[in-house]
């Protein structure tokens, strides 16, 4: 019987599949579900983020970002301004209620980040991921 071997897509498939289980993991006991630690780093990144903009960013629908950030707001992390520029959207920014979640959320990201390296070292790490940017700029240019 043939053998597929291991593609690029299907090991940064594998790879991805397998930090986020372990970050969910890592966030046990937490009110953050994965994809509101995403959205808070992302506003952390980009604070004044349009929401549609975000919603673009993290590949997702922008009713679907909306409901999210509604239970964020609620829990006092996020709040929506308007626009200067555009009455019809939203910016987004953090509140001081989420500065103690973002601290989680990087002690999480390091410890997986930890197991993930492993024996690979300093150099090699810094090599993966100067290959990933490439990818990654070949694919956004693409």
């Amino acid at each position: 019987m043939y053998k597929q071997p291991d593609t690029l897509g299907f090991l940064i498939g594998d790879v991805q599949r397998l930090m986020r289980r372990q970050f969910q993991q890592q966030l046990e006991g937490s009110c953050l579900t994965l994809a509101q630690a995403r959205v808070l780093v992302h506003i952390a990144r980009s604070e004044g983020i349009r929401q549609v903009d975000l919603a673009e960013r993290l590949d997702i629908q922008p009713i679907t970002l909306a409901r999210q950030l509604d239970q964020m707001a609620d829990n006092g992390l996020v709040e929506r301004r308007n626009d200067p520029h555009d009455r019809r959207a939203y910016q987004l920014f953090l509140t001081a209620e989420a500065e103690p979640y973002l601290g989680k959320i990087k002690q999480a990201s390091e410890v997986v980040h930890q197991h993930a390296i492993g024996e690979l070292g300093e150099a090699g790490t810094r090599a993966l991921c100067d290959a990933l940017k490439t990818l990654r700029d070949n694919l956004s240019n693409y």
